[in-house]
């Protein structure tokens, strides 16, 4: 008998079959008796073996919840956490903001029960959102307590001596210095070979850089598209923004009615060349790379290579729980989905939502 403890891609996507987008086409829930014996799966439709075995591996994602104790970091408080370093002035004027980031050994929760043996910048995954405005300059201090070798490599603007492409050895420290350059939102990561398993793992985090006159003013999220190959078979098994697979689906992310709501969304996905983010029943505005302030389209699907990033911008006018979620029908599947809670005062109503609630089908 295969071991049931593994969760692989393949058994994950050949239980939900048809249900890939996770009842998006609208299929009714199904209420089933809690001691009903699952059913017996057609034999002869392809696609559909171990479906009646799979609705156990699906229902331990969609029931039960992470615990950000358990992980030391929340999904939904990284959507919001900007870090701004300890500030002070240079004798020329210039604004000095410090930054201390160390790399360990973690392991993590990316679904209620299912592990991950991370490499974490400050115990996290994604690390740190650090935050600055053009011209300061920005010291960060990287200490490598990890059993890996691993560094920190920053895009936008900097030295050579700067680029982070010289591993730093366990127990060993460096320091990253430069003047922040170009505004935009930019990201930072492991650049140690081999880069796929330093990625993979965890390594990575954004780096916002904010224009000198200030961008309007908006409710802002910091948002991460990632996956986890939780049994190292080279394909990804659970699918996230900000690391815990559906945990944006089960609480309801508040939004208020008529407010400007400002995305800064990078895809580090691995072992996959594209993610995308759709959002339902709206629009939004694409600043490519953050770099300019003027958008350069208009639309509901934006697909990103991984370490692509872009700044979307949008405004709902009614209330509603409306969903966001990867246009890749098997990764929203696996975790990638979301949902805003739009109200009057932009209070959630409702902390968790249930698979009835989406209009999930059941598979027992």
């Amino acid at each position: 008998m295969a071991d049931q403890s593994v969760l692989s891609r393949r058994r994950l996507l050949s239980g939900l079959g048809g249900l890939g987008a996770l009842g998006l086409a609208g299929c009714a829930a199904v209420a089933r008796p809690q001691a009903a014996a699952p059913a017996a799966a057609p034999a002869a439709m392809p696609g559909m073996d171990h479906r009646a075995g799979m609705a156990h591996a699906l229902g331990n994602i969609l029931v039960g919840d992470v615990d950000p104790a358990v992980n030391g970091f929340d999904p939904m408080a990284m959507l919001t956490d900007f870090d701004y370093g300890q500030v002070s002035a240079l004798a020329s004027g210039q604004t000095l903001r410090e930054y201390q980031i160390y790399a360990a050994d973690k392991v993590i929760q990316v679904a209620p029960g299912i592990s991950f043996p991370a490499w974490t910048y400050n115990g996290r995954v994604p690390g740190p959102t650090i935050r600055c405005t053009e011209g300061d300059r920005v010291r960060v201090t990287f200490t490598n307590g990890s059993t890996h070798p691993h560094s920190i490599h920053f895009h936008g603007f900097h030295a050579a001596a700067m680029d982070g492409v010289t591993p730093v050895q366990p127990g060993e420290r460096t320091v990253y210095e430069f003047d922040a350059a170009p505004f935009g939102l930019h990201v930072y990561h492991c650049h140690v070979p081999p880069f796929m398993r330093h990625i993979h793992k965890g390594l990575y985090g954004t780096l916002i850089i904010d224009p000198k006159t200030p961008r309007p003013p908006a409710h802002e999220l910091v948002m991460v598209m990632n996956a986890f190959d939780t049994n190292f078979d080279g394909e990804n098994e659970i699918y996230a923004v900000n690391t815990v697979g559906f945990h944006v689906t089960k609480h309801p992310i508040p939004l208020k009615v008529g407010e400007r709501v400002r995305i800064y969304l990078s895809n580090f996905t691995e072992f996959d060349p594209i993610n995308s983010f759709h959002l339902h029943a709206n629009l939004f505005h694409v600043y490519r790379t953050g770099t300019r302030l003027e958008p350069s389209e208009f639309t509901d699907v934006i697909t990103m290579g991984q370490a692509e990033r872009h700044i979307l911008e949008f405004t709902y006018t009614q209330p509603g729980q409306f969903m966001f979620h990867a246009h890749q029908s098997e990764f929203n599947g696996l975790g990638w989905m979301g949902i805003f809670e739009v109200t009057e005062d932009g209070v959630a109503s409702a902390p968790f939502v249930s698979a009835a609630r989406l209009g999930i089908c059941q598979l027992t």
